[in-house]
């Protein structure tokens, strides 16, 4: 294996980040983009490059925020444990609204002029959480912060698909938006993207590069920086640690290609049929449970069983049972997030004929009474 001097792979990782950039845009309608170590390294960038543009100053002081602006306005309903990564950057949440249908307290929700009215000396952006049932829209949000000269940094992670949201979540408007590059792009695990405006990119990149040159000899890609804005090269910055490989960038690259010309929606009838060959099995072993396919309507999305248990009858919970198939021989891990309403779910991604034979032999053995 031959490994280039520093700086020669410095100008490698910058030519495959240039490469990245475009065919991202190309994808997405955003000016520019970055391959990043996850959606929540994108989450840190994004914030961090909000929080400096092309200040050098402010770059060398993160996570030090004193004597700028750095506070990112949330909705209260928004917060989740991602917002971590928001917060290493060295920002300040300050939130928003109230989610009063869930506190039993009302039927109003976070609303756009409660971001309006929560703008001061210190806010730099707003950070969004994308979902379906997000509220308020992202373009009312995104209004809000164009017409206060602030930035908007989308978290829309597992956002993907429909296809469509690569391009539309970027259409509102938003200057940064953050997709996991593991989950259904089915890029390498530890990937994600950032797009967004080309200024903002380059601002998170410049913070993530290894920045050992000399600024006069410094050539960096004109569509993705903008070299007439810095005065010198930033030291490494925040986000150096976040560093994404040569061969990631590629990997998640032709994963986007897939995911983007609908590759992946030609498996969906072979993983249905697997599904379907569960929940049969399930009701012809007469154990105390039924099986429920949902298909998204999308055409995109994968389908998934929810199997219902007869907990009275079984003698035990679901969350027993999912202990129970995870301590089995073989280990069998099914979706826990509806175990409180007596249920598991069963993602089909990973199966194949062998697997779905082994997956209804463990159910068969842990549900049968």
């Amino acid at each position: 294996m031959v490994r280039l001097p520093g700086y020669q792979a410095a100008q490698d990782w910058l030519f495959r980040a240039l490469t990245a950039s475009r065919r991202i845009a190309e994808a997405t309608g955003a000016e520019a983009g970055l391959v990043t170590a996850g959606a929540a390294a994108g989450l840190t960038l994004g914030a961090a490059a909000i929080l400096t543009g092309y200040d050098l100053g402010r770059m060398e002081r993160l996570p030090n925020c004193d004597g700028f602006p750095h506070e990112l306005i949330m909705a209260r309903e928004q917060r989740n444990g991602y917002d971590h990564a928001v917060r290493a950057a060295g920002a300040r949440l300050v939130e928003v609204g109230f989610h009063e249908p869930i506190a039993g307290a009302g039927v109003r929700r976070v609303e756009a002029w409660e971001y309006a009215s929560a703008i001061g000396p210190l806010t730099a952006g707003i950070v969004y959480v994308y979902g379906p049932h997000s509220r308020p829209a992202l373009a009312e949000v995104v209004a809000v912060a164009r017409e206060h000269g602030l930035s908007v940094l989308v978290d829309a992670a597992g956002e993907l698909p429909p296809r469509a949201n690569l391009r539309e979540i970027v259409a509102t408007g938003a200057d940064l938006v953050a997709f996991s590059g593991g989950k259904a792009i089915r890029g390498p695990q530890a990937t994600g993207l950032l797009c967004g405006r080309r200024e903002l990119v380059g601002a998170a990149a410049l913070q993530m590069l290894d920045m050992d040159d000399h600024f006069d000899l410094w050539e960096p890609p004109d569509n993705l920086f903008d070299r007439t804005r810095l005065a010198g090269l930033p030291r490494h910055g925040i986000g150096r640690g976040m560093k994404v490989s040569k061969e990631q960038i590629v990997a998640l690259l032709t994963a986007l290609r897939l995911f983007n010309e609908g590759a992946y929606d030609r498996e969906l009838a072979v993983f249905r049929s697997y599904l379907e060959r569960v929940a049969a099995a399930l009701e012809w072993e007469g154990t105390p449970a039924r099986g429920r396919l949902v298909v998204p309507a999308d055409g995109e999305s994968l389908p998934v069983l929810e199997i219902g248990l007869d907990e009275a009858g079984l003698g035990r919970s679901a969350l027993d049972v999912c202990r129970r198939l995870r301590h089995g021989s073989p280990p069998v891990y099914v979706g826990h997030g509806r175990l409180d309403e007596g249920k598991l779910v069963i993602n089909p991604l990973h199966l194949n004929e062998a697997r779905t034979t082994v997956l209804i032999r463990r159910l068969v053995e842990e549900l049968c009474p």
